[in-house]
């Protein structure tokens, strides 16, 4: 591990050194992709440095201890060596973290799609619940929110609704919420009282860029219509929205929340591209075998990975035995200590598999 740490700083400094180089700083695409690298590598040196330096600190005191010291002096550096060598093992840890491959994709914004799934419309009242449960979350981080399609219902929620959330870091943090949403609660529009179990399903795809996806014009059949709201009525005079059928896939997007047609149809090839690169990394994973089927996934969509219990007011993860009796507050955006759970379980597997590799 230390060897790839000293050739990771190595390079950092090589990088740092380029940047200050003219031709470089006249090259902008050249300029752009080494600032990329390193950004990417700077959060490892700095850690990586904390290291040494703790390492550097644990020598010293080592070295005071085989002198001759006072009783209070010992004691002291005795303090100072023992919690150095908590540093150090905490550093150790977070750097075989920040060493570990790095999804391509963890910095993308995401597009999201919510469906409502068993339940009829309730299981479309809590799809809005849904959205807006991630809506406020990305409020919370400072990204930005937008509509790219919608099946409203009359009664405010939603059969369907697709939304991009823009923000660095996006994908990585709402990456494992794709899968199967159940909800167990009284509905509004139950008049008896009784507890009814809904189910709405969720998919994150990391947004993508036009190089990242090869689409062949030919291949796709493009379609116009009014846009519609609740209950199916016409919300446009012309026809703005846009419906993509991409004919080799069989896979259909549509877009309507924008006014301008042109609008619709970049937004429609955003999702188009993000589904069909989403579609070859998967077969590509198949192919190779390269990752072990994982605890935590990043969501079978058929996969039932949550339950939201009204009356107890109870969220549980079932991938990871999660329980948290703080439902109210999760659904205004408060997700942070389930994701960060997630995440952690899905590092200390990787970090597990790492291990038996070696």
């Amino acid at each position: 591990m230390l060897d790839r740490l000293q050739m990771v700083e190595d390079r950092y400094d090589e990088i740092s050194h380029k940047l200050g180089d003219p031709s470089v700083l006249e090259n902008q695409e050249e300029y752009r992709k080494l600032m990329k690298e390193f950004s990417d590598l700077e959060e490892i040196v700095l850690k990586y440095r904390e290291y040494k330096k703790v390492n550097a600190d644990i020598k010293d005191a080592k070295e005071m201890l085989n002198d001759k010291l006072d009783e209070e002096f010992r004691e002291m550096v005795q303090g100072e060596l023992k919690e150095a060598e908590e540093k150090l093992e905490k550093f150790q840890k977070e750097l075989k973290v920040l060493l570990m491959p790095k999804d391509p994709n963890d910095d993308n914004n995401v597009i999201v799609e919510i469906r409502g799934g068993a339940g009829g419309e309730e299981a479309a009242l809590f799809a809005g619940v849904l959205f807006r449960m991630y809506s406020r979350y990305g409020e919370r981080k400072r990204w930005k929110t937008e509509i790219l399609d919608e099946n409203a219902t009359e009664l405010g929620g939603f059969k369907e609704v697709v939304f991009v959330i823009e923000g660095k870091g996006a994908y990585s943090k709402l990456k494992f919420e794709s899968g199967v949403h159940r909800v167990q609660r009284v509905p509004t529009t139950e008049a008896s009282g009784r507890i009814h179990t809904s189910t709405v399903t969720v998919a994150v795809l990391p947004e993508v860029e036009e190089v990242d996806v090869d689409i062949n014009p030919t291949d796709l059949e493009i379609d116009t219509f009014r846009a519609s709201g609740a209950g199916g009525q016409h919300i446009n005079k012309t026809e703005s929205a846009i419906r993509i059928t991409h004919k080799p896939s069989g896979i259909v997007v549509t877009c309507q929340d924008q006014r301008s047609q042109h609008k619709n149809k970049d937004k429609a090839m955003k999702i188009l591209r993000s589904k069909l690169y989403e579609i070859a990394q998967q077969q590509q994973a198949s192919e190779l075998a390269q990752e072990r089927k994982s605890q935590v996934g990043t969501g079978d969509r058929s996969e039932r990975i949550r339950t939201y219990n009204y009356p107890q007011g109870r969220l549980t993860d079932h991938r990871i035995g999660l329980t948290l009796y703080k439902l109210e507050t999760i659904l205004e955006g408060d997700l942070d200590e389930v994701i960060d759970a997630l995440i952690t379980t899905d590092q200390t597997e990787k970090l597990g598999g790492m291990d038996d590799d070696e």
